[in-house]
């Protein structure tokens, strides 16, 4: 499966378009798109560019290249299907490259098509035109304890930011979900498809729903798999529901340790994660020592593994009530919850104005999680777009009427946030897998069985189906 979201679960809207430039969206690319033998390509993968505007309000502007693969049908083509892993940054075309046969099925009736998301190059991997960023990891910032502090946050992000900004500010300007949303108007357009058939996994869900408010009528399918909600009326009330969804994933933890030997584990975590923010638990590795957000967050990366991964965690917790959080560190890579330049996760989603602002949400999200609190969830991650040098947008905004059933897919809690975007959309369903993991198509074959049926039929399994 692919990678989580990390500014995403760790970051997280609708920057509109005067009619126009919307409009524009919709003609920019003229086709029939050709194509050529992809570079170094090993399984049969075509590939062609495709021009675009930088900036979607400025269509006769300054372009760029997308650059498109395509695994045509191996059968007679019914038409295609765009596919983007999130991220966001995934390339298409690599990642495609390297899991053929997940579309094996598919391929009978209809091509794949993919691409490298603008602004992610040669860094990500991708092959369309690149902000030449140096993308920094960077550990999740704290709160802000007073306006001073509050203050330095914002210089720092804002430091980040304009490392990056000044490389390409035209493109660092356009890099939202918004934009990539245009860009897949425009592949549509190139591809000759009356209509889009869309296939958006993690970070790309939010390509996906911020196409559908963009282009509602030029949609036949859209799976949305292992995604967030970007579609909410009340942000506020999102943030809790996110939240409370981690905390239902230590619940499950907890429920498990009653019958396995760790009965004690609950009120050991709570007595913990209750000291960590006065007294950081100290580990055997070098200048590393926790506060109760990094436990929070490593634990709930070890709850959503399910049991493969409990024991571990209740050894970790005892230990780290013990004083030792060793067992939380990870073996290789950051050694704190990181994330990394938030250029599209920056545009996308709302950052606190002032510390008054942000001290109220945290107060929320703790009261409907007490055991996981802000870990993991849009409240600490957007810490690092506290005066970003770009504004949001893109911001969350419900879905428009009218839209065509689509079908989401998810694991424990990913399916309940898909549930929620799609709720808006009459006649959808949802595919959820009461289990770990993130996205299903790659991994279940029997979420794949119904996501193909409805790509190629339009027919969507019942409302709530479980696989």
């Amino acid at each position: 499966m692919l990678k989580p979201l990390t500014i995403t679960l760790a970051l997280l809207g609708m920057g509109t378009l005067p009619p126009a430039s919307a409009s524009a969206a919709t003609a920019a690319a003229s086709g029939p798109q050709q194509w050529q033998t992809c570079p170094n390509d090993k399984i049969g993968m075509e590939c062609g560019d495709l021009q675009v505007p930088a900036d979607w309000q400025k269509p006769d502007g300054r372009k760029i290249t997308l650059k498109l693969g395509r695994l045509k049908a191996t059968g007679k083509s019914e038409g295609s299907v765009l596919v983007a892993y999130g991220g966001p940054g995934g390339p298409g075309i690599g990642l495609t490259q390297s899991i053929p046969e997940w579309w094996t099925k598919l391929r009978e009736r209809m091509d794949i098509v993919t691409w490298d998301t603008r602004g992610y190059g040669e860094q990500f991997g991708g092959l369309s035109t690149g902000l030449q960023c140096a993308w920094t990891r960077v550990p999740i910032p704290d709160p802000p304890r007073d306006d001073a502090d509050f203050g330095r946050l914002s210089d720092t992000n804002r430091g980040y930011g304009e490392a990056c900004r000044l490389k390409d500010p035209e493109l660092f300007a356009n890099m939202s979900s918004a934009d990539q949303a245009r860009d897949m108007e425009a592949i549509r357009k190139a591809l000759g498809d009356d209509k889009l058939n869309y296939y958006g996994a993690s970070y790309a869900g939010f390509y996906g729903q911020a196409y559908a408010r963009l282009f509602p009528d030029k949609i036949r399918t859209m799976v949305l798999d292992g995604t967030l909600n970007h579609s909410a009326a009340d942000w506020e009330r999102e943030l809790e529901a996110a939240a409370r969804s981690n905390e239902q994933s230590l619940q499950r933890f907890f429920t498990w340790c009653a019958a396995n030997d760790c009965a004690d584990v609950p009120a050991l975590w709570r007595t913990l994660i209750a000291r960590a923010n006065r007294f950081p638990i100290p580990t055997k590795t070098a200048n590393v020592a926790y506060r109760t957000r990094d436990l929070q967050s490593f634990a709930l990366g070890l709850a959503r593994q399910g049991t493969t991964a409990w024991p571990k965690l209740a050894q970790a917790i005892r230990k780290a009530a013990n004083g030792d959080a060793s067992d939380f560190v990870p073996q290789r890579g950051a050694r704190y919850p990181d994330q990394t330049t938030g250029v599209t996760e920056c545009a996308d989603w709302p950052r606190f104005a002032n510390r008054k602002e942000m001290t109220a949400a945290i107060k929320r999200v703790q009261r409907v999680a007490p055991n996981t609190g802000t870990a993991n969830t849009l409240a600490s991650a957007t810490l690092g777009c506290i005066g970003w040098p770009q504004p949001v947008s893109n911001p969350p905004a419900p879905l428009p009427k009218g839209l065509p059933p689509m079908l989401g897919a998810g694991a424990w809690g990913e399916s309940d946030a898909v549930t929620r975007v799609l709720a808006q959309v009459p006649g959808s369903a949802v595919i959820r897998h009461e289990g770990p993991g993130h996205t299903l198509y790659g991994a279940n074959p029997c979420a794949r069985d119904h996501i193909n049926r409805y790509f190629t039929d339009r027919t969507l399994p019942p409302t709530k189906t479980q696989c």
